[in-house]
């Protein structure tokens, strides 16, 4: 994030990749989850990646940042919208309205002030 230019859009995934956790779990390989823990400056876990990826794309200089609900809820592969190649189980995940909790918002909305997003 700290390459990016001002104009451009960065976000932490889309509805044909896996969520961040899921990422984190089943795809990155462990010398590539310590560059990202050296990179961040703190051990990195499946517990808090979310947070530290949606942190790191608040802080660029991006014009815009994009989160799907399953990177802001913390969810796993599980919850992914979409495998491509797979014509069943896509497009089926939704979200309920007692994921979205007053301390969920108190937390975006810190997140959002502190880098300048509000």
């Amino acid at each position: 994030p700290h390459n990016h230019v001002k104009n451009c859009v960065i976000y932490t995934g889309t509805h044909d990749n896996n969520t961040i956790k899921g990422w984190f779990k089943n795809e990155l390989k462990p010398e590539d989850k310590s560059r990202l823990s050296e990179y961040i400056g703190r051990e990195i876990s499946e517990k808090n990646i979310h947070k530290e990826m949606i942190r790191l794309a608040l802080m660029s200089v991006a014009n815009m940042s994009i989160f799907p609900m399953q990177d802001i809820l913390g969810l796993g592969e599980k919850d992914r919208m979409n495998l491509p190649g797979h014509a069943n189980g896509n497009w089926e995940w939704r979200i309920t309205w007692d994921k979205l909790t007053p301390v969920l918002a108190e937390e975006l909305s810190v997140l959002v002030k502190r880098y300048g997003r509000d």
